[in-house]
C-alpha cells in the first residue's frame, strides 16, 4: 500500500480480501458480487470483475477492541478490484446511512484512502431534487467526510489498479438503498471515456442539479491532522471521532457542510 493506515493490515487479490497481522483483529470478508450491485449501475447488464469488492467491517488493533465497543466506533476496510463495470468505473452501491439507535441520526463516515485513486461521490438527498452534489477526488493519505443523511458512493477513479481504503463508522451501521434505487442510481453517473478520463452523465430521474468536482477539504473543524492516519489519530485521542457515532454533538458543523 502507498499509505500506512496505522495498523498491520494488507489487501490481497487472490482471493480478494485482507490479511491481518498477529496484533490485529478482523472478520472474514464480505464479497459484493456484480449481480448484487446491478440495480445501482447505469447499465445493469454490464460485465465486469466479480467479486467487485471485499469488505472487512470491524478491524483494528486487538488492544482496542473494548475501547471501540464502548465508544460505539467501528473501523471498516474495503478493497476494490481493478477493471470496469461496462463503461463505468468499479464502485459501490449508492446508499444513505440508516438512523442509528444510539443517536437518532443518520451517521457520518470518515474515509481515508490507502492506495489507488478514489472519488467519493455524494449528494444532499436521494429525493427528486438532489441538492448539492460533490465528487471529491482523493489519493493515498487523504481524508474525506460524508455528512449525515447524504446519499453517496465510493468510486475507483483508475481502472488499471485496485482501490483500498478505510473508514470510521458508527458501530450500529446500516444502509438504506430504496430511495436511490427508485431513481435508478444517484444523480450523476461516472463514465470512463475512451482516453480513460472520468466524465459525468446526469441521471434523468432527478431534477436539474450541478455537480462540483473538487479535492478534499482539510477538516480543521474536526481537528483532523492531514497526512496522519485516522487510526493513529484515534489512538492518540480516542474521543476525536466521537462525532461519528454521535453526530448530534457537532450539529452546527453539519449546516452548510462542504466535503
Amino acid at each position: 500500500m502507498k499509505f500506512y493506515p496505522g495498523f498491520n493490515i494488507q489487501p490481497t487479490t487472490q482471493p480478494m480480501g485482507f490479511k491481518y497481522g498477529s496484533d490485529v483483529f478482523g472478520p472474514e470478508v464480505e464479497n459484493r458480487t456484480l449481480d448484487s450491485i446491478r440495480k445501482s449501475l447505469r447499465d445493469p447488464q454490464c460485465t465486469g470483475p466479480d467479486p467487485v469488492y471485499s469488505i472487512a467491517m470491524d478491524v483494528g488493533k486487538k488492544e482496542h477492541v473494548h475501547q471501540l465497543m464502548q465508544l460505539h466506533l467501528l473501523y471498516g476496510a474495503v478493497t476494490y478490484a481493478a477493471g470496469r463495470l461496462g463503461d463505468e468505473p468499479v464502485r459501490s452501491q449508492g446508499h444513505i446511512h440508516k438512523v442509528s439507535p444510539l443517536s437518532g441520526w443518520s451517521t457520518p463516515e470518515v474515509y481515508e484512502i490507502w492506495s489507488g485513486k478514489a472519488i467519493i461521490y455524494m449528494q444532499e438527498t436521494a429525493d427528486d431534487q438532489s441538492g448539492r452534489c460533490f465528487a471529491v477526488v482523493a489519493g493515498p493519505g487523504e481524508v474525506v467526510i460524508v455528512p449525515p443523511n447524504w446519499a453517496h458512493a465510493t468510486i475507483s477513479a483508475d481502472p488499471e489498479q485496485p482501490l483500498t481504503f478505510g473508514a470510521w463508522c458508527d458501530r450500529a451501521y446500516g444502509f438504506e438503498y430504496d430511495a436511490v434505487r427508485a431513481h435508478k442510481g444517484l444523480a450523476w453517473f461516472p463514465i470512463i471515456s475512451e482516453n480513460g478520463i472520468i466524465k459525468w452523465h446526469k441521471n434523468p430521474n432527478y431534477l436539474d442539479c450541478e455537480l462540483i468536482v473538487k479535492s478534499p477539504e482539510i477538516y480543521f473543524q474536526f481537528s483532523i491532522e492531514p497526512g496522519k492516519s485516522i487510526y493513529t489519530q484515534f489512538e492518540e485521542d480516542p474521543l476525536k471521532f466521537e462525532f461519528v457515532p454521535q453526530p448530534q454533538i457537532v450539529a452546527e458543523k453539519w449546516k452548510g457542510f462542504t466535503p
